[in-house]
């Protein structure tokens, strides 16, 4: 067995789902890392339930490249699984369990080069950067890139190892995430005009927030698929019982926006709906009728220019000049608006993470410790 898939086999073993801790993974790293004389600096969330790990081999004097992963894994609650999902299972060239794909494949073939990047004359430094709580609104990263813009000298290249096939992506869209509470005036529905209907008014919002989604696709960028920002609801509920005008309603909604547009300003005219059409009209009933909008998290698109020296990079890593897009999010709009260069190349397929029986073939992970093969070598005098 590989050096990456013996360290895959430890990674899915710890239930880093984003709703426990991640410190055992972390520690582990820690510890592996420190075998081979590399200091980690954690940093933790307010809790100290978790924590983010950054590590540095090689010169310090010079910029170098950054290796981002995340810990985080989604739930398995109510998936059949035909195999332990924190357990790796090989089968027919692919490996089983739980963020195989997404992404502790990738972090294990980062942690399976540390040997040789220790022994090598590296001219530029390889840092080793982990995340808690991607999974959840990329929520970790940020208090770990506070630290880095604190120093002075900024990595040249982060390397997001989500997976993309070890295809090169250089573009996904930002999203916003949003809750909205409508809180009408309940009564005995023999008497509905008399009351606040909050689920009706919520609908209403919704109905507008569809209109603001079809307008969205005026504007388009072919590189993303679909080709144009787009808003959905994807939670809601209300209402105690059928005879009871409703006093309250909740939906979640999200817009993922491309890089060339700001997502809080569909948020924005939803606010302006709500207070100039809809409030208006309910507290015209019941002067206690309330609309409020609450930020549930956001991160920035990313585009990363075909022609920067970010793009060549990883197009000698990897050894592709195709660059894509992919659909769902990265941390890695938020290392680019840190100022640090970012793509998106990893082993897998998004197409088996989120799913039971998630999968990393043998072929990608191989794939992917090659890619980071001609990276080290790249580095070295």
């Amino acid at each position: 067995m590989s050096r990456s898939r013996q360290l895959l086999q430890t990674l899915v073993g710890f239930d880093t789902t984003s709703r426990e801790s991640n410190l055992q993974l972390i520690e582990f790293v820690r510890d592996y890392l420190a075998g081979f004389g590399v200091t980690s600096e954690l940093v933790y969330n307010e809790e100290r339930s978790k924590a983010n790990l950054f590590a540095s081999i090689g010169p310090l004097e010079l910029a170098g490249i950054v290796l981002s992963g995340h810990t985080d894994v989604v739930p398995v609650d109510g998936q059949a699984w035909s195999v332990p999902p924190f357990e790796l299972t090989e089968r027919d060239g692919k490996l089983f369990g739980r963020g195989t794909a997404d992404m502790k494949g990738y972090i294990a073939c980062v942690l399976a080069l540390v040997p040789e990047l220790v022994k090598a004359d590296l001219r530029r430094p390889v840092h080793i950067a982990l995340s808690y709580d991607e999974e959840v609104g990329c929520l970790g990263v940020r208090s770990l890139l506070k630290v880095l813009e604190q120093r002075p000298l900024k990595p040249m290249l982060c390397i997001i190892g989500e997976p993309t096939g070890l295809k090169p992506v250089l573009g996904h869209k930002g999203k916003l995430a949003m809750r909205c509470d409508v809180h009408g005036e309940a009564c005995h529905s023999a008497y509905a005009p008399y009351g606040v209907n909050a689920i009706e008014h919520a609908a209403e919002l919704i109905g507008e927030l569809g209109r603001i989604g079809q307008r969205l696709r005026d504007t388009r960028d072919a590189r993303f698929d679909p080709p144009f920002s787009t808003v959905q609801t994807g939670v809601m509920s209300g209402g105690k019982a059928l005879n009871i005008v409703p006093a309250d309603c909740r939906f979640d909604f999200e817009i993922r926006a491309l890089p060339s547009q700001d997502p809080g300003e569909v948020a924005d005219q939803l606010k302006a709906y709500a207070e100039q059409q809809v409030l208006p009209r309910m507290q015209a009933v019941s002067a206690q009728s309330a609309i409020r909008f609450t930020e549930l998290s956001a991160y920035p698109g990313l585009v990363t220019d075909e022609c920067s020296q970010a793009a060549q990079l990883i197009a000698d890593f990897s050894g592709s000049q195709e660059f894509g897009t992919v659909a769902f999010g990265t941390e890695g709009g938020l290392f680019d608006a840190a100022g640090i260069p970012t793509v998106v190349c990893g082993p897998g397929s998004m197409d088996q993470g989120h799913k039971p029986d998630e999968f990393v073939s043998v072929e990608q992970l191989d794939g992917c410790d090659e890619m980071l093969r001609r990276m080290y070598l790249s580095l070295s005098r």
